[in-house]
């Protein structure tokens, strides 16, 4: 649970800034910062949050695999973004060096294998841009622990509905990019 509780937040490869703008209107007194390396996306982000004046919220650009910061953070977000890194235990430490006494991260990867339709499962299929199709919950746990992280908490987030629609929008795009 995300609360007022944390006052530096890091929305590490932050992309259109979704999470970024929604944790800094919830959280006025944070300041949150959503560090990516698409310029275009951060000025875009940043022309967005100064029309609707969300003063504590900033983007920077920041390659997080030879990020330095140190101390900074009380809460890290990633979101979808260390199946596109290919030494995700580098920016894994990264992260927990830039975390605060008592920081905490908040990791999202997709899993391992996927549900398909209801046929039974099957290893999660290749995407551009990824160096793994995803995560089993003990190589994550594994990833984490070695970083220094004490997992408080570990789980698969898609239920039955989202496998399915999830499902549906990657036959669909696939159909798309063959014709």
């Amino acid at each position: 649970l995300i609360t007022e509780q944390y006052k530096n937040i890091l929305d590490a490869g932050c992309g259109p800034g979704i999470f970024t703008f929604e944790m800094a209107k919830r959280l006025p007194e944070s300041t949150v910062t959503g560090a990516d390396i698409e310029k275009t996306l951060l000025d875009r982000n940043t022309e967005i949050a100064r029309k609707i004046r969300l003063d504590n919220c900033q983007f920077e650009y920041l390659d997080l695999t030879v990020m330095d910061k140190k101390d900074c953070f009380d809460l890290i977000l990633s979101v979808d973004n260390l199946e596109h890194i290919e030494d995700d235990a580098n920016l894994l430490r990264r992260f927990y060096q830039s975390l605060a006494m008592d920081g905490e991260l908040v990791v999202h990867v997709p899993g391992y294998e996927r549900r398909w339709y209801f046929f039974g499962w099957a290893v999660n299929f290749h995407i551009e841009g990824h160096y793994r199709p995803g995560y089993t919950l003990e190589q994550l746990q594994e990833k984490l622990n070695n970083a220094g992280f004490k997992v408080r908490e570990i789980r698969y987030t898609y239920g039955w509905l989202e496998t399915i629609t999830n499902n549906i929008s990657y036959y669909k795009a696939h159909q798309r990019h063959i014709m």
